[in-house]
């Protein structure tokens, strides 16, 4: 049990959840050891083969119906990857992004031939995906987006850039936002289905050089008369782009949610083992009563906090979840993650600035939760409209 000794809830005590996390466990002890998770830190990304590794241990796609390659799971099961992800200390393997992000919009709007088509690679790991949104004059206001489809015989020519994108240098199956009427705001934006190889004008950017999520690759993206046919646009119908996006944002901002509280356990946890072990003036770091005030006052907001986002769970599985509550979970959980590792890394002295240690990552990559996903002040503004 963690520092929170909060209960594993009700959803998860499953004999089959066990049996999987057992084996997704296992599958990270086996396949990314810390040597070759250092290597990715090193390269700025995951290598290709560690993705169709994961596809064929069965992690990708855990929640896509069994007719479309997947394997019939829940949400319950994409939690499982991603919690023993951060269990075993797995950076930069963009799984939630895969399975909780992209592969919804598919399993959900997509026509029958794009299911059939895409879903089986995608969980097989021969394809790897990317949603690009972002622009570099366009983030949080995804209808203020530039990027065009413009019609041109039996399908559409792309023209744009996009930045910011995860596992952009590595994916070759992109989600593209794009306008298809430029004349209109939100009922103008169409999701573009584009494979990548093969495709004339499509080129990627430069890998980003960022402050954190070292292992993870984030790139620039351009669009130069790209050609897709009229049958990748999602769901087959022009113009439904942004209300596709709306709808599976909840799920999104929960899966954010998630890693941050996963992100704040660990934190506690590392810094707890620190703080015992650490001596000075003659006694441990834990015997000030500071550290003991500081560090009750953490766990006792991070056991809400961990109670909170499993109420968050609980409803989504049920199909319960509102905008405004899955707004609240990002916001708070992933501001509460920003203060509790300033303070552990408080805790660890001059360690703390030390790349070699755990805390100083968690310190750089946790940054990033309050922005990517809706920034945080986007999220204080949809849960205001809520009141």
């Amino acid at each position: 049990m963690s520092v929170l000794n909060v209960p594993q809830p009700d959803f998860m005590n499953d004999e089959e959840i066990a049996i999987f996390a057992d084996a997704v466990g296992k599958f990270y002890q086996q396949h990314a050891p810390e040597k070759r998770v250092l290597k990715w830190r090193e390269d700025g990304q995951v290598e290709r083969e560690f993705w169709r590794e994961a596809g064929q241990a069965g992690l990708l796609g855990v929640s896509v119906p069994v007719e479309y390659g997947g394997h019939g799971g829940d949400f319950r099961h994409d939690l499982v990857v991603i919690d023993q992800q951060a269990k075993h200390g797995v950076e930069g393997f963009a799984a939630s992004l895969h399975n909780t992000v992209i592969l919804p919009y598919l399993v959900r709007h997509g026509t029958e031939e794009q299911k059939q088509k895409y879903l089986p690679r995608l969980v097989s790991g021969d394809l790897v995906s990317a949603i690009a949104m972002t622009e570099p004059g366009v983030g949080s206001d995804l209808q203020s987006i530039t990027t065009t489809a413009v019609k041109d015989g039996n399908g559409y020519r792309i023209n744009g850039a996009k930045t910011y994108i995860s596992s952009g240098q590595i994916a070759d199956f992109i989600i593209v936002v794009a306008k298809t009427d430029p004349n209109e705001r939100a009922k103008g934006i169409s999701l573009m289905l584009l494979e990548t190889e093969g495709a004339e004008g499509f080129q990627r950017g430069r890998k980003l050089d960022k402050i954190g999520l070292d292992a993870a690759d984030t790139s620039e993206l351009f669009f130069d008369d790209v050609f897709v046919p009229a049958e990748n646009v999602l769901g087959g119908v022009e113009g439904k782009g942004f209300y596709q996006l709306m709808g599976e944002l909840p799920q999104e901002r929960l899966i954010i949610a998630v890693g941050a509280i996963n992100g704040i356990e660990k934190a506690l946890e590392t810094t707890m083992d620190y703080v015992k072990s650490r001596k000075a003036f003659g006694q441990t770091i834990w015997d000030f009563q500071n550290t003991q005030f500081v560090m009750a006052d953490l766990k006792a907001r991070s056991t809400a906090a961990r109670i909170f986002v499993n109420d968050c769970i609980a409803r989504h599985l049920k199909g319960e979840l509102d905008v405004a509550t899955a707004c609240m979970a990002k916001y708070w959980v992933t501001e509460l993650q920003g203060e509790v590792v300033d303070k552990c890394l408080q805790f660890h002295g001059g360690a703390g600035f030390i790349n070699d240690y755990p805390i100083a990552r968690m310190y750089r990559d946790s940054r990033i939760t309050r922005i990517f996903g809706g920034s945080n002040e986007v999220m204080k503004m949809v849960i205001a409209r809520s009141m």
